[in-house]
């Protein structure tokens, strides 16, 4: 049960500093506590647990242009922040996590500022008909997280010149662009900013969650540096180089995929699993199901419907199937 409302706003737009901070509170949360923590990263790409840096961004362009790249811990697809945009998350014990009552704070914050927003699909928030939100989520030993984006006045040209989003996923959504599909809510309220949203988020959460908000002191340092250290490692924000033996990637149920596959002597010898699908533990599971079995679609469909829907199963081995002789 609820008991306790904190909130604990960053003074940094340093991209590895915040997740940094926002992996340090979801170990620090207590059972009784919901805690809102809204942060800014300057200009940054970040992208989902599970996803190629490479596919997902023109990640030269946005080095040359001062910006960074940066992997969060959640699934999901990739987003671009800059200080036009407004993150936010929701950390409580997972028994504790209710997705649709923070929903409702982003909706009545929203209400505040003279905005009707609804939810959509998956994931995603709508104004005036146009993604304004897109939601993730992590769980980690009894706690969780729920976070996302806001764009408030953010830099729609950069969001578009850096992020490049497989035309498979443009195509189902019926959209020629991924700037076209998003719009900031300073088009719908043209008076907003990011510190009046702020506002309107901590008096949201305290009507929604019926309680009186709290602030968090500063976590310190030395609190952090690991987690930071960590969020900053080029080899977990771009990966190891991996000799594959063939590829495949297509749009399923659960999202767009990308496998690669390491085959010797006709097994599976190691394999990567690109996804924006929302289950940050996805890739590893699939890895695991799939690791040492022989190339065979009957035995990889067998192996994947023991840790997907058969629906995700049988599209990944659809996919396969131009590659593999059954």
């Amino acid at each position: 049960m609820i008991k306790k409302l904190q909130v604990y706003v960053s003074p940094s737009v340093d991209p590895y500093e915040n997740l940094a901070v926002e992996r340090h509170l979801l170990d620090a949360v207590d059972g009784e506590s919901i805690l809102l923590y809204l942060w800014q990263n300057r200009s940054t790409v970040v992208i989902g647990k599970n996803q190629n840096a490479y596919s997902e961004c023109r990640t030269e362009l946005l080095k040359s242009e001062g910006g960074s790249l940066a992997r969060r811990l959640s699934g999901g697809g990739a987003v671009f922040h800059d200080l036009g945009n407004l993150n936010f998350t929701f950390l409580c014990a997972s028994q504790n996590l209710d997705v649709p009552r923070n929903l409702e704070v982003i909706r009545e914050a929203c209400r505040l500022a003279g905005i009707e927003a609804e939810i959509s699909g998956r994931n995603d928030l709508l104004a005036g008909g146009a993604k304004f939100s897109g939601n993730a989520f992590y769980h980690s030993k009894g706690r969780s997280y729920h976070h996302g984006t806001l764009l408030i006045c953010a830099d729609l040209e950069r969001l578009g010149r850096y992020l490049t989003p497989p035309k498979a996923k443009l195509e189902t959504k019926g959209i020629r662009s991924v700037r076209s599909r998003v719009i900031n809510l300073c088009q719908l309220s043209p008076s907003l900013t990011c510190d009046a949203m702020r506002g309107y988020l901590v008096s949201a959460a305290e009507i929604v969650f019926g309680l009186k908000a709290s602030m968090l002191k500063a976590p310190t340092r030395e609190a952090i540096a690991a987690y930071a250290a960590q969020f900053a490692d080029p080899t977990y924000l771009y990966g190891t180089p991996f000799p594959f033996s063939l590829s495949c990637k297509g749009r399923l149920p659960l999202g767009d995929v990308e496998l690669l596959l390491s085959v010797k002597g006709g097994v599976i010898d190691d394999l990567r699993l690109y996804t924006d699908a929302l289950d940050p533990s996805l890739a590893d599971a699939v890895r695991g199901a799939l690791l040492s079995l022989p190339l065979e679609l009957p035995s990889i469909r067998a192996a994947l419907c023991g840790v997907l829907d058969e629906a995700d199963a049988d599209a990944i081995c659809a996919i396969l199937s131009d590659q593999i002789l059954s």
